[in-house]
């Protein structure tokens, strides 16, 4: 992913022979109907259900849906070398911090006509962030909404048992955690860790304290940010607390936090939903239970205020390959994933929250056993959508390095790091912004 923004630049320079690389005459296909679509995905979690899904449509369009699972860096690395004139799958997953490339240089079927034509999809009752997100600046829509994820707290019963710590509570602050988290590192002498985040758990971690304390990662706008503002900095001393009671840095880069967590190593993290089913199914899950994010008592009422409380939420979108040979089959099946039957299939066999609005009451008893209503309780306070800016993944890996927040993740007892690490990636950002 890393090498992303260079391998766009070769992407531009091969675009002219784009369309022939698909063998199949671009966009506008062959004229025959496919037999059977590949679809590619990232999470080996969802495909059961997925997979499920697809072969619903299948029973009307009579084309057969293979769901293959591809990890995250293959996955990237595939699609790049497709687009560059390899092969491509004919349906999959956009993400944002991508998706504005590719859209951009025309490596996805042009879902607008389509749209257009179709009455059983609504642009409106899609989450705006996410529908905004695969919508180019031209009003052209190149993916529709697949789902949303919200964050909230993990934490470990018998590990709270233990120490004698009270579970967390939707009145939790972060300061409460921090006091939670405290007590137990203190309480095992260091054997077990209160808390563990890495400067990589940016959606599902300290991005959250930015917010809930007045700061913006990303502006609305996408054109600036506000981390190096007295707010921004207000939430990032927070964290720098929490990870005075929390597992060191180079424990985490070693171990990770789910693993230090399903080990029993840490008592509490900070996860999204869409890694439920990883603790829904794992050895000691009995153990395991799920709580709003805590808030930042911003104004000392001792009350959380909608504003005080936010969440980050993000969007895959279901995309296709410009190229593909049978493109009304590609978006015949994707407008089925993102119709209100996908949808509400999609919540109800656990795969992920919809991106259609109203749909994923059923989500929350997808689970039996496990209560995870705090990932839709989130939505009864603020979210704000993923930050992402043009070429996302070049300041996003620069705040987790050294000269920006690394430095504070390895010292935590100096305070001053952590707030000078907020100045750099201020300068970080608006450098990589004017860049773009």
């Amino acid at each position: 992913m890393k090498k992303i923004v260079a391998l766009f630049i070769a992407i531009l320079m091969v675009a002219s022979v784009l369309a022939a690389c698909g063998g199949n005459g671009g966009s506008g296909g062959s004229g025959e109907k496919a037999s059977a679509l590949t679809v590619n995905i990232w999470d080996a979690n969802q495909q059961k259900g997925i997979q499920e899904i697809a072969d619903k449509w299948t029973e009307t369009s009579g084309v057969k849906v293979n769901v293959e699972v591809v990890d995250w860096d293959n996955y990237w690395t595939l699609l790049e070398a497709g687009a560059s004139g390899g092969t491509m799958p004919d349906v999959f997953w956009m993400h944002s911090n991508t998706v504005q490339m590719y859209m951009e240089n025309d490596i996805l079927l042009d879902l607008t006509d389509y749209v257009d034509k179709d009455s059983s999809i609504d642009m409106s009752k899609y989450y705006e962030g996410v529908k905004d997100l695969y919508t180019r600046s031209d009003g052209k829509i190149f993916a529709l909404p697949k789902d949303h994820d919200t964050i909230a707290l993990l934490y470990n019963k018998a590990i709270f048992d233990e120490y004698g710590v009270d579970y967390p509570t939707s009145d939790w602050t972060w300061d409460d955690m921090y006091e939670a988290a405290k007590a137990i590192t203190e309480g095992s002498d260091g054997s077990i860790y209160g808390m563990a985040m890495n400067t990589s758990n940016n959606q599902d971690g300290w991005y959250n304290l930015v917010y809930s304390y007045g700061g913006k990662v990303i502006t609305d706008d996408h054109k600036g940010t506000t981390i190096g503002s007295d707010e921004a900095k207000a939430g990032m001393e927070m964290m720098r607390k929490l990870l005075t009671v929390g597992a060191p840095q180079s424990v985490v880069a070693e171990t990770g936090t789910d693993s230090l967590f399903q080990s029993g190593k840490t008592a509490m993290i900070t996860q999204g939903s869409w890694m439920i089913n990883s603790f829904y199914t794992a050895e000691f899950h009995d153990d395991y239970a799920w709580a709003l994010l805590p808030y930042a008592d911003v104004n000392g009422n001792g009350t959380c205020e909608k504003e005080e409380r936010w969440s980050a939420y993000n969007g895959l979108g279901w995309a296709a390959n410009a190229n593909v040979s049978d493109p009304e089959s590609c978006y015949s099946l994707i407008a089925y994933f993102c119709s209100e039957e996908g949808q509400k299939l999609q919540a109800e066999k656990g795969v992920t929250m919809g991106g259609m609005t109203g749909v994923s009451d059923a989500f929350a008893d997808a689970f039996p056993g496990m209560d995870i209503s705090p990932f839709l309780e989130a939505e009864d306070y603020s979210l704000y959508f993923r930050p992402y800016t043009r070429n996302t993944t070049v300041w996003e890996d620069a705040l987790q390095q050294a000269g920006a927040f690394l430095d504070p993740w390895q010292n935590p007892e100096d305070a001053d790091l952590m707030a000078t690490a907020c100045d750099n990636a201020q300068k970080i950002i608006e450098d990589a912004i004017a860049n773009e």
